[in-house]
């Protein structure tokens, strides 16, 4: 049987690729997106969500609908050696490329168009969002729950730096957004190679790094 799904709103955000962009939501707290909803929804379609914290996101991985699914997946948390099954991960390439991320709501504008304001993101900017839901802790929240092969939360790089960087016309938002994100080790799992200066586009900056052992040198940030 098929079913057609139809985009509620677009989301902005500081990603313009997917390199560097956190690998789960609540990962980069500075990482704050836009949802705008389309004009056919008005203030009413959210009424209420106000008072709640955080909010369930379903998205379309749109950037890789054309690289199909496969049922077996390499896990970055298993340093991309070993192979799970595409339910068992979060991977992006599934068999609908449906995505969930739970955000942190930080402010709704009711005007037209609507737009929810949310941090912790870990989406692509232009994503296509498909539904939101609020989150309820009492239900939702399973502290004790097993968590496989991802049950603690991966270790962080740490993050400098260079001294001659030119990013004196950054706001301190923006300073945050690039150390969270960098701290997270944008890198494919099997990579290590410290000379590699690596590139990523992060708002409207872009940015290059180094990675040695578990840390990482910026070394320039200019416009993109």
């Amino acid at each position: 049987m098929q079913y057609t799904i139809t985009s509620i709103g677009t989301v902005h955000s500081p990603y313009k690729q997917k390199f560097g962009i956190a690998r789960q939501p609540g990962l980069v707290p500075a990482a704050e997106v836009c949802i705008e909803l389309n004009n056919s929804f008005t203030a009413d379609s959210v009424r209420g969500l106000e008072a709640f914290d955080y909010v369930w996101v379903s998205f379309i991985f749109h950037d890789v609908l054309e690289e199909g699914w496969s049922p077996l997946v390499r896990p970055p948390r298993l340093g991309g050696k070993q192979k799970m099954g595409v339910f068992a991960t979060r991977s992006p390439h599934r068999p609908n490329h449906i995505g969930l991320s739970l955000l942190k709501l930080e402010r709704i504008t009711s005007g037209k168009p609507v737009r929810l304001y949310c941090s912790g993101a870990d989406l692509l900017d232009n994503t296509p969002v498909i539904d939101i839901k609020p989150y309820i802790p009492f239900v939702e929240a399973k502290p004790d729950a097993a968590g496989g092969f991802a049950a603690v939360k991966p270790e962080e790089l740490s993050v400098t730096w260079q001294a001659d960087c030119s990013h004196t016309a950054l706001t301190s938002a923006e300073r945050n957004l690039i150390s969270q994100s960098i701290a997270q080790d944008p890198r494919p799992a099997y990579q290590d190679i410290p000379e590699r200066i690596y590139v990523m586009q992060v708002a409207q900056y872009e940015v290059t790094f180094q990675i040695n052992g578990r840390q990482a040198l910026i070394l320039t940030v200019t416009p993109a």
